[in-house]
């Protein structure tokens, strides 16, 4: 059988290009400054695969690659696909889930911990020289032990963040998710709630949805509304599925205590962004799953996704909008 031709956009370790170029034959962008839109076009004119982490995949980009029958995405979220246009060109799509639940996981502990003991604030005035005796007192945070903590968006990546909480933390956990997801209600003695109760109950809200149409501005100036003013959010998902300009007002009026971000309506954020002035919030530029094991894991996996599904090989992590598609491609 003849190879066929993939292209990435994505920088790829170099085991992940060995295992590829075992099996197609691989193009890489290798020259001086980034991939512009009309050279992407070029490069993609012949190909049948294309690895990417963030390009958009719409119907301008389908109509200048002819040939092309899959892209895989070096991530679990898949926003810049755009699904119609994709089934329109019957163009499949696979995306990298699980190897990166705990590491995200991880990091939005981080983010609790962090923000309620203002660990960066605290950073910040011991390096500067400023630390005398008794200043810190005037810093003290909140304890995280022994809360409250509802996630909105009971996925596999709340499961696990509920699991930390849960067991490492002794926290009382909620969850508001689209479906009951009993099993981790059992496993995990986890509690469904509704949006509202959620929000007005938590010491911790932690957002963990997929951006949809339905997620978009999910969280919004009536949700930190109905927050405790001793309430900490954390986003961890999307930027766009919060109103960002209501975030700023809620931390800026005092509607809740304090914010834990990794996500930004724009990324990267404007520099001018209020949100990075505010002592009481922890930004962080979307490195969710940014450690270098995680991220290798996710490329290997993007890789052998693309071998599978050119191949016409149900092992492999189609996007489930998608999965109709699969058998067309045999």
């Amino acid at each position: 059988m003849n190879k066929q031709k993939v292209f990435t956009v994505q920088a790829l370790p170099s085991d992940v290009k060995e295992y590829l170029k075992k099996h197609v034959i691989l193009n890489e962008w290798d020259q001086q400054g980034p991939l512009t839109r009309e050279q992407l076009f070029n490069e993609v004119a012949d190909v049948h695969g294309l690895i990417t982490s963030g390009t958009p995949i719409n119907e301008e980009l389908l109509q200048s690659a002819p040939n092309l029958r899959v892209v895989s995405t070096v991530s679990v979220g898949y926003n810049h696909f755009d699904i119609e246009a994709m089934k329109k060109h019957r163009v499949l799509g696979t995306h990298t889930p699980f190897v990166l639940d705990d590491t995200v996981a991880d990091l939005v502990i981080a983010l609790m911990l962090s923000t309620a003991r203002r660990i960066p604030e605290l950073d910040a005035l011991t390096k500067s020289g400023e630390w005398k005796k008794g200043t810190a007192g005037a810093m003290f945070g909140v304890d995280v032990h022994h809360k409250k903590l509802g996630i909105i968006g009971m996925g596999r990546i709340g499961e696990v963040i509920a699991k930390r909480a849960k067991f490492g933390f002794d926290m009382e956990v909620s969850y508001y998710n689209r479906n009951r997801n009993l099993e981790a209600e059992e496993r995990l003695d986890v509690h469904a709630k509704e949006l509202d109760q959620l929000l007005s109950e938590s010491d911790f809200v932690v957002l963990m949805v997929p951006l949809t149409s339905e997620t978009r501005n999910l969280i919004g100036e009536r949700e930190f509304q109905l927050m405790k003013k001793s309430a900490i959010f954390i986003n961890g998902s999307r930027g766009q599925t919060v109103d960002e300009e209501s975030l700023i007002q809620a931390l800026q009026t005092g509607e809740i205590l304090a914010a834990g971000l990794d996500v930004y309506q724009e990324e990267p954020t404007n520099p001018n962004n209020p949100l990075l002035k505010m002592p009481n919030v922890v930004t962080l530029p979307h490195i969710g799953s940014a450690t270098s094991e995680t991220r290798h894991a996710m490329a290997m996996l993007a890789a052998r996704n693309l071998v599978a599904a050119l191949n016409g090989d149900d092992e492999c992590f189609v996007v489930k909008e998608l999965e109709d598609l699969s058998s067309t491609l045999e």
